[in-house]
């Protein structure tokens, strides 16, 4: 199962940095559109949907590699059971409140889908294509938050560097 689900991450990540370079494509695009002389249409629209697209697809990917911002200046500090119970109140915090997020992701693209909703640019698109990178990416960061809660209350390491230190201090 943890081998899907790391597949599933990378893919994700794969998809973000794809999604990254239609932003410097589009930004080329707009770019090169004001040197030679033509309306780049749409290209800012184009731009900013790869741009929401790449920063939801990448977070659960970042977040299996412990590359999210994490905020240790407590966790650091602790040892032990107060540590263990510290994490796994983060993370079921984070579960909860990603869970929270991926339900209203899906249920805003939903809602835009059978809404017919479009975006106004000058080139319209229905919005639930640009919406379903958000719903897909806050719900795969909802499944990293609970395979990392349930690894942690098996007794699993939160963090690999904490794991290591720990080790290191125990000796």
């Amino acid at each position: 199962m943890r081998r899907l689900l790391a597949r599933l991450y990378f893919a994700c990540g794969l998809l973000a940095a794809v999604f990254l370079v239609g932003v410097c494509l589009s930004s080329l695009y707009s770019i090169g559109g004001s040197l030679f002389g033509y309306v780049a249409r749409s290209a800012d629209d184009f731009g900013g949907f790869c741009m929401a697209a790449s920063s939801f697809l990448a977070l659960a990917y970042t977040f299996g590699n412990g590359e999210h911002i994490r905020v240790t200046l407590v966790l650091e500090k602790l040892h032990g059971a107060t540590r263990r119970a510290m994490e796994l109140w983060c993370l079921l915090a984070g579960a909860f409140l990603s869970g929270y997020f991926a339900w209203y992701s899906i249920k805003m693209t939903y809602l835009s889908w059978e809404l017919q909703d479009v975006s106004q640019g000058l080139i319209v698109v229905p919005l639930w294509i640009p919406q379903i990178a958000m719903a897909l990416g806050t719900t795969t960061l909802f499944i990293a938050m609970v395979e990392k809660l349930v690894d942690v209350a098996r007794g699993g390491a939160y963090l690999k560097e904490v794991a290591a230190e720990d080790a290191h201090i125990e000796r």
